[in-house]
């Protein structure tokens, strides 16, 4: 039960000794984005919240609580898609996703909601910098949320924030089996990662973080805007 100001690094270093191991240098730590954010006081009594004549009208169409389409408003920048109850929106981050990221699951109060952290890439960096002062061992951090995916039934885990490595490994300009020069290819390996997590982590038993250990990620020190593709080449939203 993560409450704001908590040091998330210090948290998952001192569980790890618990269960009798140590962090090691280049371990994948995946961090659910819902502790992160409530470390960071990115919660939101709908109580507190008045909503604006454009979200009630928003409500209307939807079906929703008003107040609760008011914190989603104020978190995007775009909206992408309205049907039935279905709020696709793109938030002031680049993602585009359902409702902004707020959500209700997993947050103590009938009347909360969480909403993505301001930066996540910033609180994967601070993750990432408090295990280091703590164990001196070179990790890199993922911040994963769940996200559905166009065309495909199912939500996935995908990272939102990264640290420590690079998002994406680049095939371009590699030859393939027949020699074929690849010229597009650029494999979304954090969130391979961050799916994963998902399969021990799981939504409601409480764990929510995982270590990927053995994987040769890729070096350096991305971000997880390095996902998102770019307007110029989205031929669909």
């Amino acid at each position: 039960m993560i409450k704001k100001g908590d040091d998330i690094g210090r948290l998952i270093v001192e569980c790890v000794k618990d269960q009798g191991d140590d962090v090691r240098d280049s371990d994948v730590i995946v961090v659910a984005q819902k502790i992160v954010s409530k470390s960071e006081g990115r919660v939101v009594d709908l109580k507190d919240v008045v909503p604006s004549f454009f979200a009630r009208e928003v409500a209307r169409r939807t079906r929703r609580n008003a107040r609760h389409v008011e914190v989603i408003l104020r978190e995007t920048s775009r909206i992408v898609r309205m049907q039935k109850s279905h709020i696709i929106t793109q938030t002031r981050h680049g993602f585009i996703c359902a409702n902004a990221g707020v959500d209700r699951s997993n947050v103590s109060g009938r009347s909360h909601v969480v909403l993505l952290p301001e930066d996540p890439d910033e609180s994967a960096t601070a993750i990432r910098t408090s295990i280091f002062q703590l164990s001196k061992r070179d990790v890199a951090v993922i911040v994963s949320d769940t996200f559905g995916r166009p065309w495909r039934l199912g939500y996935v885990n995908v990272a939102i924030g990264v640290a420590g490595m690079n998002p994406l490994k680049d095939y371009r300009g590699t030859k393939d089996l027949f020699d074929r020069t690849l010229t597009v290819t650029m494999i979304a390996v954090a969130d391979e990662l961050a799916s994963a997590a998902e399969l021990v982590m799981n939504k409601a038993d409480g764990t929510p973080v995982a270590i990927i250990r053995g994987y040769s990620h890729p070096g350096g020190n991305g971000s997880a805007k390095d996902l998102i593709r770019p307007q110029e080449l989205d031929m669909f939203s």
